[in-house]
């Protein structure tokens, strides 16, 4: 018997009806960007390694979850799966150099080599927006807006807004000497993880969710308290703003995000419908050194990425079910041979009308039951009676009655009767 294969570990397929569920949540995202000035970029699935790398040596998707490999050329080229979906895009700004500012948004698989966890898998998907060219905060309420606004139109209710500034080359290095000091009097009390490793990114241990470092670092310095005066009018603004907008939001000192290229402006999402270590939906930030740590001009910039399968968890814990209802409209139902359905699909299609059709000469029974499952809401009925008359019969399959019409006006009363089935 030949040999069975299944999805790797960690990965997953989405099969209908349940991938609708996929396309509402592209399509209501795209609407939204599209709207607000945002153009579609695609970027390769791999880069050069160098391209992640600079999302920060001592991350954990840097040196322990990236797909990387060496290609065929000669010599082999050492590239990897993309992890994240802001290096590659900013990566694509370098390379060609769009006028700014450069509004983009993007849907792409992501990989990463870690325990497969609630709505988080080795091959996840991510939307998300990039802007670059401007450190205008009011640029940052926009992003943080359009964030809040997609989850909104979901009909996601039970979500938070967390916001904190990470300062900027002024502020951050000596705020960094200074918690890396108090890390290092307090050592002994921090995580395994972390009493080994706290030199090479203090900001990550105040974003661990263990009680060892929870309670070693309640008394830390901050990076908010110690801002220089642009970045704090920088946050201000954001403030500002998001109150002007009505987007409720509280400030987390704690509030560091997983990637090394965030300056200022830092903010997380969560849903308080999943289990809290497992509740982030979407967050982002500024970064603006990535574009130059990549190669090009000192370029500002701020974006966002949300999983799709975490937004999916948290729809289901509110109840949200976003698979809609099938493209089928129309089902074509022929006892004829076979022509006759062939065209009147392909009528119905071109007219800009789902329809389907049963196969194989199944008995009309059988194309009967197919009509169902397939969601449609009439049944077009042609048997050789119907062909000599030159008439179809249209059939409600939501509890209405059956009529005959010249076929010549087909497309004008299945219109009719799909209008008065909604």
């Amino acid at each position: 018997m030949p040999e069975t294969f299944q999805t790797p570990q960690g990965t997953f397929d989405v099969l209908p009806p349940d991938s609708r569920t996929y396309e509402t949540l592209v399509a209501r995202f795209a609407g939204r960007a599209e709207a607000a000035g945002y153009g579609l970029v695609l970027s390769p699935m791999f880069e050069d390694i160098g391209v992640f790398r600079r999302v920060g040596e001592s991350t954990d998707v840097v040196r322990k979850e990236m797909y990387d490999f060496l290609d065929k050329g000669n010599p082999p080229r050492h590239l990897a799966l993309r992890p994240e979906g802001t290096a590659s895009v900013v990566r694509a700004f370098v390379q060609h150099r769009p006028p700014l500012p450069w509004k983009t948004w993007y849907v792409a698989p992501s990989f990463r080599y870690e325990r497969a966890q609630a709505g988080r898998y080795r091959q996840h998907h991510q939307l998300g927006v990039e802007v670059l060219g401007t450190e205008d905060p009011l640029l940052d309420v926009e992003v943080i807006a359009l964030l809040v606004g997609f989850y909104d139109t979901l009909g996601l209710r039970r979500l938070t807004l967390r916001l904190n500034s990470l300062g900027d080359d002024t502020c951050r290095p000596p705020y960094r000497a200074e918690l890396e000091a108090f890390l290092a009097a307090h050592a002994d009390q921090l995580c395994d993880e972390h009493r080994e490793r706290f030199r090479d990114n203090p900001l990550r241990v105040l974003d661990c969710k263990r009680p060892a470092c929870m309670e070693a670092t309640a008394d830390a310095p901050w990076q908010l308290d110690r801002l220089c005066e642009p970045c704090a009018a920088h946050l201000a603004r954001v403030e500002e703003g998001l109150t002007t907008l009505g987007v409720a939001f509280s400030i987390d000192k704690r509030l560091v995000r997983g990637l090394d290229y965030y300056t200022r402006t830092t903010f997380e999402i969560a849903s308080d419908a999943l289990e809290s270590a497992q509740n982030a939906v979407g967050g982002g930030g500024r970064y603006d050194r990535l574009a130059e740590d990549l190669g090009g001009p000192p370029t500002p910039g701020i974006g966002f990425g949300t999983g799709l399968e975490r937004i999916i968890l948290a729809c289901s814990a509110e109840g949200i079910d976003l698979r809609g209802t099938a493209a089928i409209e129309v089902f074509v139902v022929d006892t004829t041979g076979g022509l006759a359905a062939l065209t009147i699909t392909h009528e119905l299609r071109v007219a800009g009308i789902g329809a389907d059709r049963a196969w194989d000469g199944r008995s009309f029974k059988a194309q009967f039951k197919a009509a169902d499952r397939s969601g449609a809401k009439v049944a077009v009925v042609i048997g050789p009676d119907e062909i000599e008359r030159g008439v179809v019969a249209l059939k409600s399959l939501r509890g209405g009655g059956q009529v005959e019409v010249p076929a010549a006006q087909l497309i004008e009363h299945v219109r009719t009767m799909i209008h008065d089935a909604d």
